[in-house]
């Protein structure tokens, strides 16, 4: 199994690549001179940022954490490192607490890959899968597009481990990145392309410009 490992990583970012309703998005994370990216859908970037917030909260809530180690540092506005080589196409995520190491843990799977066990991408150092007891997964509930894999064989996954702070600050591109796409009608709530949209609510199918 090829694995795209990045502990602390420089960089861990989402970011696109098109125009507003035909953007590509990809997760990117940056070690040194090891730069992996790999794309994935909208609704997977949305998901995952929404689940390291509550991850996020509720190691707080429970003391896990201190609040000012899960507050992020800082602000990447930079887009994506070049030349941008697409590794693969995001099948399943899982997200996870490492709490003997304090860190968020990110496996991304490829697309085909969804019948891998969470942790095959690495193990402790006593050779335990990282979904084990030592460290609780924040999966239980999760949406389909981030959940749970059940057991089977892996090609290759990108495996990140992120610090709290950076973690929040991951999130908080994501969301970002995320709202900066085609805005909603007013009428209908549908993404407006750039001429605007044939709005069905708007006096029969009235063309809606932004």
């Amino acid at each position: 199994m090829l694995v795209h490992r990045h502990v602390s990583p420089d960089r861990f970012v989402v970011g696109t690549v098109g125009e507003p309703g035909g953007r590509t998005f990809f997760l990117q994370a940056r070690s040194d001179r090891l730069v992996t990216s790999v794309s994935l859908e909208k609704e997977q970037v949305a998901i995952l940022a929404e689940r390291i917030g509550v991850l996020l909260d509720e190691l707080v809530r429970t003391d896990d954490i201190a609040e000012a180690d899960a507050v992020a540092v800082g602000a990447d506005p930079d887009p994506l490192d070049q030349p941008l080589v697409e590794e693969f196409r995001v099948g399943t995520m899982t997200l996870s607490w490492d709490g003997d190491d304090k860190q968020v843990v990110i496996e991304a799977f490829p697309v085909g890959d969804d019948d891998v066990e969470p942790g095959d991408g690495e193990t402790g150092e006593d050779g335990d899968d990282l979904d084990g007891p030592a460290a609780a997964t924040d999966t239980d509930d999760m949406p389909d597009d981030v959940s749970d894999a059940a057991g089977g064989a892996v090609s290759e996954v990108l495996l990140v481990r992120l610090e709290p702070a950076a973690a929040r600050a991951f999130a908080g591109r994501a969301e970002a990145v995320i709202s900066a796409g085609r805005p909603p009608c007013p009428f209908c709530g549908q993404p407006l392309d750039p001429s605007g949209h044939l709005c069905p609510r708007a006096n029969g199918f009235k063309r809606v410009a932004r």
